[in-house]
């Protein structure tokens, strides 16, 4: 991680709900084409920090950068177009919109992050190439999907934006264990193909064996960071923080 260049900087973010004080002078890096997890059991302010680099919740204090252009102030769309994309937790796909649908949200005139004409993007067929499950159901209406199917359809359509970082809040949730085992295999092929991946994630064994390094939060601070070769010799903080 030292030696990796930061494409997601966050530095001494401070996020209240209300009076509520939720991240309390945060910092970390993400990396290119990395995998960063961010561990912590509930509450301890994790999707709170997505919000905060997505825009939605945004700190009050503090500084987020993406490739070095500041994140803090804008709105969330101004923020996707730089890049940044959301799979969000509980998937929010859109039930009465079709797969296609679905996917073709994020390259609407308004939403669409500009992209050189010969760069390899995201395109809705290399999307149905890369998820042939969705490809057999394109017309069906989103609500008629499984469960493993719209989350899916949900990394789907953050892809469809051409991210160079994307956020996934709790994205095995409610998944059985293929699904999951299949999620995982996902997840290393968008960081073999040079996307960046800020994970949040309840199933501490999916974080473990995707991540490339680990921070673990409670009540709103890092207790711990490292890379993933090191989290076994961390136990202490994983029994205390994690219950594992």
């Amino acid at each position: 991680m030292a030696r990796a260049e930061a494409l997601l900087r966050v530095d001494d973010i401070h996020t209240y709900y209300g009076d509520s004080y939720a991240l309390q002078g945060l910092s970390l890096r993400v990396p290119r084409g990395h995998i960063v997890a961010l561990l912590g059991r509930n509450g301890m302010g994790k999707t709170t920090l997505v919000r905060s680099v997505a825009g939605l919740t945004p700190p009050r204090a503090g500084a987020i950068h993406l490739d070095g252009a500041p994140l803090t102030g804008l709105p969330p769309h101004a923020i996707a177009r730089l890049g940044v994309g959301l799979v969000p937790q509980g998937r929010r796909t859109f039930p009465s919109l079709s797969v296609r649908e679905n996917l073709l949200l994020p390259t609407s005139a308004l939403a669409a992050r500009p992209r050189d004409a010969g760069e390899d993007g995201w395109t809705l067929a290399r999307v149905l190439r890369e998820f042939p499950n969705l490809a057999e159901r394109v017309d069906h209406r989103a609500r008629h999907l499984s469960g493993g199917e719209q989350q899916m359809l949900a990394i789907a359509r953050a892809l469809m934006a051409n991210p160079t970082l994307i956020l996934m809040d709790e994205p095995s949730e409610g998944l059985a264990p293929v699904i999951v085992a299949r999620l995982a295999e996902i997840m290393r092929g968008l960081r073999s193909g040079g996307h960046s991946i800020l994970l949040v994630e309840q199933n501490v064994e999916l974080a473990l064996a995707v991540a490339d390094y680990v921070y673990v939060l409670t009540t709103g601070r890092v207790v711990h960071e490292g890379p993933i070769a090191e989290v076994g010799r961390a136990r202490d903080v994983l029994g205390q923080h994690l219950g594992i």
